[in-house]
């Protein structure tokens, strides 16, 4: 037996024994897959009225497997008993359950009153996406045991050795049976329902996790797997792709952004903060993993690196501080400042610890990294919650200082007030009243998003600040009917358009009403008996009222406006129109000196 059929033997071979080794792992992922196989069977009209609990269900089965896996490992590699492998399984599947109760009673979310179905939280969702997380780092972790044969880096670097192993075999497997059911849906059965290739799918998304679970030696205490050595052991080509092609690219991008960031100080034209931060969390997160992936190599390049990045991510990082400074004093704490800071946190003691303790760090930035996680979905201090309280907090200041919040209750304001404050209180208020999975003070009503209750409660329109430093990227305007009703009495028929063109037969000829669109976005309504043209406008002037009234803005959501606003009546002596608008965009970029329109025409009425 050559070689390679060895190496194939060995994959599915350790995926035949993962049924054996981490059970309550596979059975989960078992049931996770059976589960999408019925949502694939049952069509959406039977599947909706239980989508809750299926999304409960998976949920629960994905963190049942992963923290299985790191429960069975724990067992198998501290006592390596049959009582401690049996009772990592039992509780393995107890979390499982349990996970799915807490799911099912407690992780509703407040939808409106008008949604179909019921959906789990954003916050419930995040909340087992970082117990599953935690669970597996600490697999990776207890992976690297015994001491005397691995390490945190090694064990690193094995975790994606197998799951990249898997994928290459699960896209295989996923490949060649589409290919055989396309044959045979081609050749021999041509009604064979496309809902087999999702079936083939999920089974080898099911067959892939077993080969990952197979990939890694045994666990067992005091058992010597040869396999180790070879799951731990880096390919000289990955070895030359680290070293010396992904560390250069590094080091070139480090010193790029040090100029850029002298740049920036320099000449104070800061970008968006959100580019800020994805640019700051992208390096950090990428350099470090490859100062885990480098631990072992013996290159100059990898000595190098492995001393510079903790120093680069600090000076980076400081600069990233300054503008996260700037960022909270002009907007307070949202949620993407909220994220960046732990990601800043995180990656700041990150290269501290590596200056310091250099390979020995690893155990105490993954604690970290799973702390972090937790806090960050806890009561209080999660993501979900103190950036709301900071929120309301600046908005009840700002509405005290104008006298516009008094015992709990929203007062009108007297007087206009100064720009800076009614930009604040908007970007204020619309942070807010989009905000999920979180507890408001009594006064404030989300429906505060809606256009005329802001401005009924306020007293002035709401005004969207600019938060690039007064260099004004875009603009725009955002409009949503409300829900409302308009008396139709008057006219005939009523007309939805799927195309651009519809006819309507009378006495007097055939009514044909065309509503052709620009290459600017200007909607052209035109309303034709037989050849002869009765009717037609151009938006135009309908455009320049809305533009009047909503004048476009940095604006964090639509605006949810009334039937009036979204309406429009055109009538001559020969025929009477109305036209009701769903949605209407307008999209302004004051650089590139265009404007975008679009209008979502909802029905025309006819007379």
């Amino acid at each position: 037996m050559n070689s390679f059929t060895q190496s194939i033997t060995k994959i599915f071979g350790g995926a035949v024994r993962a049924f054996e080794t981490f059970p309550a792992a596979i059975l989960s992922a078992l049931a996770f897959a059976i589960v999408t196989v019925i949502r694939i069977q049952l069509d959406w009209s039977v599947q909706e009225s239980y989508n809750f609990l299926f999304n409960c269900l998976h949920w629960a089965f994905a963190f049942g497997a992963v923290f299985s896996m790191a429960a069975i490992t724990i067992a198998q590699s501290r006592f390596n008993n049959k009582n401690a492998f049996l009772t990592a399984n039992l509780i393995g599947a107890a979390v499982t359950v349990i996970a799915f109760l807490m799911l099912y009673f407690f992780g509703e979310a407040d939808t409106d009153t008008t949604a179909r179905y019921a959906i789990i939280s954003t916050l419930a969702a995040a909340r087992v996406g970082a117990a599953i997380i935690v669970s597996f780092l600490v697999f990776i972790v207890i992976a690297a045991y015994p001491k005397e044969q691995s390490d945190f880096a090694r064990s690193f670097f094995m975790t994606h050795k197998a799951l990249f192993i898997a994928l290459i075999y699960g896209i295989v497997i996923m490949a060649g049976a589409s290919g055989v059911a396309g044959a045979v849906q081609a050749l021999l059965y041509h009604e064979m329902s496309g809902k087999v290739y999702m079936y083939l799918v999920t089974l080898a998304g099911f067959l892939a996790f077993t080969i990952f679970l197979g990939y890694f030696p045994d666990a067992r205490k005091g058992v010597m797997d040869e396999h180790r050595e070879i799951a731990q052991k880096q390919p000289r080509f990955i070895e030359i792709l680290l070293s010396y092609i992904i560390i250069p690219i590094l080091l070139a991008l480090t010193v790029v952004l040090f100029l850029w960031s002298g740049r920036t100080i320099l000449t104070g034209t800061w970008p968006e903060f959100v580019q800020l931060a994805g640019i700051a969390t992208a390096y950090s997160s990428i350099g470090l993993w490859l100062h885990i992936m480098v631990t072992h190599h013996e290159s100059g390049l990898a000595k190098f690196y492995r001393r510079f990045y903790p120093f680069a991510a600090l000076i980076i990082l400081a600069f990233e501080a300054w503008a996260l400074s700037v960022q909270l004093g002009k907007f307070g704490l949202k949620t993407t400042e909220y994220w960046f800071i732990l990601v800043w946190v995180i990656a700041v003691i990150a290269a501290i610890l590596l200056l310091i303790l250099k390979a020995k760090a690893h155990h105490l930035i993954i604690a970290l990294i799973s702390t972090v996680a937790v806090f960050s979905v806890l009561p209080f201090v999660g993501y979900h919650s103190l950036p709301v309280t900071a929120q309301v907090n600046r908005l009840e200041k700002l509405l005290s200082s104008q006298g516009m919040l008094e015992n709990n209750k929203l007062i009108p304001a007297a007087a206009e007030p100064a720009l800076s404050v009614r930009e604040s209180i908007t970007d204020t208020v619309y942070y807010l009243a989009y905000a999920e999975d979180a507890k408001f003070p009594s006064w404030f009503n989300k429906n505060l998003k809606e256009h005329d209750v802001f401005k009924t409660e306020f007293g002035f329109e709401p005004v969207w600040p600019n938060s690039n430093g007064g260099a004004v990227d875009y603009l725009g305007t955002s409009l949503h009917l409300k829900s409302d009703a308009t008396d139709i009495s008057d006219y005939k028929w009523g007309i939805h358009l799927q195309g651009d063109t519809a006819k309507i037969i009378e006495d007097e000829g055939v009514y044909t009403i065309d509503w052709k669109i620009d290459p600017d976005g200007i909607p052209t309504l035109k309303v034709s008996l037989d050849d002869r043209v009765v009717l037609e406008k151009d938006m135009n002037g309908y455009i320049d009222e809305i533009t009047a009234k909503f004048p476009p803005g940095r604006q964090t959501g639509p605006i949810e406006v009334s039937l009036e606003d979204m309406s429009l009546r055109l009538e001559n002596q020969e025929v009477a129109v109305l036209l009701i608008f769903n949605n209407i965009q307008i999209n302004v970029d004051p650089l590139g000196d265009r404007i975008n329109y679009w209008m979502d025409l909802d029905m025309i009425y006819l007379k």
